[in-house]
């Protein structure tokens, strides 16, 4: 086999959504420096492709994730340019923030048709040419706030749960044809999550809440720019992750979210104890 021969072999096709910024820019460019061919998926293709860069191993397409037909219209360009998809990443989503009683009932179902149905849409149509070849990564950019909620996240944390419950679940049923799932769940970075572009607040209506309010958006605006985490190493580390026969189910990103892990790992425990006797003594007499 020659040296061009190997590196066909070892090149795979990452589909990447929302790689038009942010973290999925970075990991596009990875990827492409890995020697991998990339398609970027993005409302607009053309900022798309500006934000990443020129290669012959890019292919920029449009694809608004909440369209299931746009999903499918994207991937099956995928698959005509380079003929199959071996790591998916859904990284597109937004951020409604906000105190559940003001984010209106269209805000909240917005997030989670963003962020649960947007990668369900994706991971659909992507999965039947995944499992005509027998192999494939399902990478889900989920969150901290997927495995443990708080003030001010109501919307974002429920889309966010939904995500880890539905790729949890996922991996076993396609684990027969050679799939896997990786759950990502980063802490804070330096990404444009936190900006303008893609966080909204929801409207301050509510007299009890207005205080919290103030000091929550002024506390995360002030956060914008100065996060610990460098979405370029984040990159890097999903490159070296996907090239594992058995990639982790879970992969805390950032130093904040082992934290998270353990704590809530904890507190988990904790609770399970509390009420043990109780929660033992529930079966019929009979059981």
């Amino acid at each position: 086999m020659t040296e061009q021969d190997n590196a066909r072999t070892e090149q795979k096709v990452w589909f990447i959504t929302g790689a038009g910024r942010g973290m999925g820019t970075d990991i596009a460019k990875a990827a492409l420096a890995a020697g991998h061919a990339v398609v970027a998926a993005g409302r607009n293709p053309e900022k798309v492709a500006q934000a990443i860069g020129q290669s012959e191993h890019l292919l920029a397409v449009k694809l608004d994730v909440t369209d299931p037909a746009a999903a499918e219209a994207a991937v099956r360009a995928a698959v005509d340019r380079f003929g199959r998809i071996d790591v998916l990443v859904n990284n597109a989503g937004n951020f409604y923030a906000g105190f559940f009683e003001e984010i209106t009932p269209a805000d909240f179902r917005t997030q989670i048709e963003t962020t649960l149905f947007g990668p369900m849409n994706v991971t659909r149509a992507a999965l039947p040419f995944m499992r005509a070849q027998r192999s494939g990564l399902l990478v889900t950019i989920s969150s901290t706030a997927g495995l443990a909620g708080g003030e001010f996240l109501t919307a974002y944390a429920a889309s966010k749960f939904g995500v880890e419950g539905w790729a949890e679940s996922l991996a076993p049923e396609v684990a027969p044809f050679g799939i896997r799932t990786m759950i990502v769940e980063p802490g804070f970075f330096r990404t444009e999550l936190l900006s303008p572009e893609s966080t909204r607040y929801a409207a301050s209506t509510i007299e009890d809440y207005a205080e919290r309010t103030r000091q929550t958006v002024t506390a995360w605006k002030g956060m914008n720019g100065l996060q610990g985490g460098n979405p370029a190493k984040l990159a890097d580390a999903l490159i070296q992750l996907a090239k594992l026969d058995e990639p982790p189910l879970r992969f805390a990103a950032g130093a904040d979210a082992v934290g998270v892990f353990e704590t809530k790992s904890k507190e988990l425990h904790a609770q399970a104890g509390a009420y043990r006797e109780l929660s033992s003594n529930l079966a019929h007499e009979d059981a």
